[in-house]
Parts: structure tokens; sequence; C-alpha cells
């Protein structure tokens, strides 16, 4: 650390003192990790836990089912296009966020990143949003693991509800370190899996199965690598390729939940920010390959494609893989899509449970949140968020199902406001930076591409927000329940945001009175050794060094 950069926390630190006598505009400068997070919560989590974590999210349902609709939407070169897209504003979501935590490793990330260098009625309100829509996901994702049992067995749904709300409440109510090897091998289970499945398709598609002869870019040609989604010619290919984008976003979704558990994590300055700044390469290997690869094996105009079973039947690597009269395919990526499915509801165990503990440490939620078990999990958040499982029993009622997939589609944007949260944040530290005379080198950790990359992605995830459900507007084509789904969200996070700041007086930080020398103070006195990677270990840490 250079001795100019600790002369400019020290003025710095000075001037914050100054503020402290002003009540709205107030920020305890020792509260960056707080006593509760020290004390009460355990750090199980190691390096290779937080880079599988990362890998876990961005490998869902999404890749497995999703990529055909996707196909058949813009064709194989506008799905390709739409999913790079979102790919590089993923990656620059992660790079925004692994700076940001290296500096502020607490307990519900990006929340409490937002408290800090924004606005506490932000934090409130894209907590909020974040708490209820982790309500409604899990339930969510055990609906979705009932229909893809449907596909071998006719067991009542209610026997898997019960059997996975169980499981999920196991998982949750353990140590963190548990969860931790559970993400762990489900996350190599879906690397290998996908990587299989890349290769077999390269395999059929070049002809090395008997009898299939080789296709290259023939679907490229013939019926070509657009297709015209609700309008014709050029704009007919855009607004694919626009749709493609944001059905991408809710495949992303999740990634962001990497750093939920900074402070149960060990080294969380140098683990987290070794997860986020190699997302780059699992996007291009894992989703731009696989949207490759599934545009040259699938023509976007198959008619299995039609397919909305939720099962492994819709998958467009099984449709290329039956034609090639391959069996036992169907059965593999369902059992794997149904991991995969418990995965994201863990994951979202985790978020919801440690974001609700975040806003109870700040007093924006009950504090009978904050009690823990003997050996640090938040039993209280996690018996709130049990409770909201049994949503998924809705599922067994026909009409309880309409309501129940309409109060999920109200979250559906929440993706994204969580994106934008996170893109605000990191801008935010840059300019006090600046404002401050602090050199970004300062950081913990810091990437030159972040000052381009956050402002470039945040205008695009404002612009997706917005547009993302354009379908209502066109002719023939509006629909009031959809346009709820597509847009109430955003009203509602604004209404929470506001309501807290009129009831709590709380201001937008001024950016010199942002106490960025604690934080950078706080990193100097506690400085974390490299995790030394031992036995067999040291021989596959490749995949998430």
């Amino acid at each position: 650390m250079r001795q100019d950069d600790i002369e400019n926390r020290v003025e710095v630190t000075e001037t914050f003192q100054d503020d402290l006598s002003k009540p709205n505009n107030y920020i305890d400068p020792s509260d960056l990790v707080t006593d509760h997070e020290e004390h009460d919560l355990s750090r199980g989590l190691h390096q290779r836990h937080i880079s599988l974590i990362a890998i876990a999210g961005a490998i869902g349902t999404g890749l497995f089912l999703g990529l055909g609709g996707a196909i058949q939407t813009a064709g194989p070169l506008g799905a390709l296009l739409g999913y790079a897209t979102i790919g590089l504003i993923v990656c620059a979501v992660q790079f925004a966020l692994g700076e940001v935590t290296a500096l502020l490793p607490v307990t519900g990330s990006f929340v409490r990143h937002a408290e800090f260098l924004v606005d506490p009625a932000m934090g409130f309100a894209v907590g909020w949003n974040i708490v209820y829509g982790n309500w409604l996901s899990i339930p969510t994702e055990i609906s979705a693991i009932c229909v893809l049992f449907e596909f071998w067995t006719d067991v009542s749904s209610a026997v898997w509800i019960v059997i996975f709300i169980v499981l999920t409440f196991g998982v949750g109510i353990s140590k963190i370190r548990w969860y931790g090897e559970i993400e762990f091998a489900f996350a190599m289970l879906k690397v290998v899996f996908i990587i299989f499945l890349i290769i077999l398709g390269l395999v059929i598609n070049l002809g090395g199965i008997p009898g299939v002869p080789r296709r290259g870019f023939q679907y490229w040609n013939n019926p070509g690598p657009f297709v015209e989604y609700i309008g014709k010619g050029d704009w007919g290919n855009f607004l694919g390729y626009l749709a493609v984008m944001s059905a991408a976003v809710f495949s992303f979704a999740g990634v962001e939940s990497v750093a939920m558990a900074a402070a149960e994590t060990r080294n969380p300055r140098q683990a987290i920010p070794a997860a986020c700044k190699r997302v780059f390469v699992r996007v291009s290997l894992f989703y731009l390959l696989s949207v490759l690869i599934v545009g040259m094996l699938v023509a976007s105009d198959n008619k299995h494609l039609n397919d909305e079973s939720g099962t492994a039947t819709q998958s467009p690597f099984v449709i290329a893989s039956r034609a090639a009269g391959i069996n036992g395919i169907p059965s593999l990526v369902n059992a794997i899509v149904i991991t995969s499915a418990w995965s994201s509801a863990n994951q979202a165990l985790l978020a919801g449970t440690r974001v609700l503990y975040g806003l109870a440490l700040k007093g924006q939620a009950p504090k009978i949140f904050l009690r823990t078990t003997k050996w640090g999990i938040p039993y209280v958040c996690v018996l709130c968020q049990t409770a909201f499982m049994c949503l998924a029993f809705m599922s067994l009622s026909n009409g309880a199902l309409t309501v129940f997939w309409w109060l999920v589609d109200l979250t559906a944007v929440g993706v994204l406001i969580s994106w934008i949260s996170i893109l605000i944040n990191h801008q935010r530290l840059i300019l006090a930076m600046k404002k401050q005379s602090i050199t970004l080198n300062a950081l913990p950790w810091h990437n030159g591409w972040t000052v381009y990359s956050t402002p470039a992605a945040l205008t695009l995830c404002v612009i997706i927000l917005f547009v993302q459900g354009y379908v209502v507007f066109t002719h023939g084509n509006w629909d009031v329940a959809d346009f709820v789904s597509d847009y109430l969200d955003i009203p509602l996070v604004l209404c929470a945001f506001g309501l807290w700041k009129l009831y709590k007086r709380t201001k937008v930080w001024d950016l010199k009175s942002i106490p960025l020398a604690e934080a950078l103070m706080a990193v100097e006195r506690d400085p974390e050794p490299k995790e030394q990677v031992t036995g067999w270990r040291r021989y596959v840490a490749w995949i998430w060094d």
C-alpha cells in the first residue's frame, strides 16, 4: 500500500469526523462488519465453495431447458447475440460486485452496500424486494421439481413437495460449511454434465454418430440465422434478439448471490473477487458455447421446440440426441435439471435469509431475525423462509395455481433491479473515491475496465428493464396480466424507497461524507493471507482458481 494513499485516507477520516454531528447524514464508521456478524456467524465457506457457487448460479434450468425457446424466438445467431449481450452485462455486474465486496464484505452484500454508498432507503427497498422474491422463488423451484418427477412417475406432487421442503430446510439450518459442500458437489456435477452435452453436441453435429450426417451450420442457412418475431424484416429480427435478451436475464438469475454470505466466508476480500472475476470465462464457455452448439443441432422451426412440458423433453439437447437415435439422454437431463432446480432453491434460501438478517442488523426488519444457532445460522430467518415454501402446495389446485404464478410474475424483474443496484453501488464508490482524492488502486481489488463497464452495463440494464415487456404494446398482444407482471415491481420498489425515506428522513449520502477511509483502514488492519490448497485439491483447483 502506497504511503500517499494512506495519508489520503487519514485526511478523509478527519473530514468525516466533522460530519458525525449531522443526525440525518450519519453513517457509523465502525459498522462495516457488525459485532453480530463477527460473533454470531461462522466463516465456514472457502474459496472453492464461493467459486463453484458462482458457477452453480450461472448454470441452471434455463441452460438445460430454455435454449430451445431462444433459438425458436430469434434464430441461432439472434439467440447467440442475445446471450452474448447479457453475458457481457453479467461480467460487468460481477466485476462491480467483486470490487465493492472486497472493500465491504458484509452479510446481505449489495443491499448493505446500497445503505453505505447511496441511501439507507435504497437498501430497504432493494432488500425487501429480494426477500419477497426469494419467499416465492423457492416454492416455484419446488413446483418445477414436481413437474420434472412426472417425467418418471405418477406419485402425487404433494409427496415431492413435502420431501423437498424438508430437504431444503435441512440444508438451510445446517452449518454453512455443509451448504457449501452440497453446492460444491452440485456445481461440479453441472460442469461435468454441460461439458458432456457440449462434446456430445459436437459429435452429433460433425457426423460422429453412425447413420447421422454432418450438419455443420446448415440450419444457419435454412431456415436462417434469424427469426422474424412479431415484426417483419430487420425489425422482426431485432425484436427476436430483444426477446432473447429478456429471457437470458432470468437464465443468469442467481449469479449475484455469490457475495450474500460474505461475512460467513474465509478471506472474503480474496475469495469473492476471485470468484467474480472468472465469470467471463464461465459465461463464454458454458452459455455461449452451448447456444452455438444448440443452434447447430436444432432448426429454429423444429416442431419439438413447441414442447412446454417443463421436463427434459423440451431440452434441445434431448431433441438432438433423440433424432440421432441416442437413448438414455432424456432421463439423464431430467435428473440434472432436478438437481439444478433444488440447487437454485438452496441458493434462494441462502440469499433470502442473509438479506433478511442484514435488514434486521440495520433496524429495517424485526430484531427477532438476528437470532442464530450456536453454529451461526440465522434460524428465525430460515424458519420464516420455510413457512413460505408451503406456497408450493398451491400448485396442486388450478385456481390457486393461477394466483401463485401471478404472485411469482410480480418478482420477475427483480433480477434486473438487483443488477442495477449493484452497478449503482459501484458507480457511487468510484465517484466517492474521486471526490475524496483516493486512487482506485487503493481498493483491495480493482480492475481498470470497471470504470467503463459499470456505466455501460447500468445503461443497458435500465433500458432492458423498461423494454423487456414490449410485447404487450404490440398490435393485438395487449394483456393486463402480462403488463402487471412485467412492470408492477418497478413502482413497488420505488414506493418502498419513498416510504422509508419519508419515515426515517434519510438522505442520499454526500460523496465526501461516505467513510471510505474507515473502510480502507479496516482492510489494512485485517490483512487476509492467501488460502493454501493442499492434498488432492491441488490437482483440481484450476476449476475454481
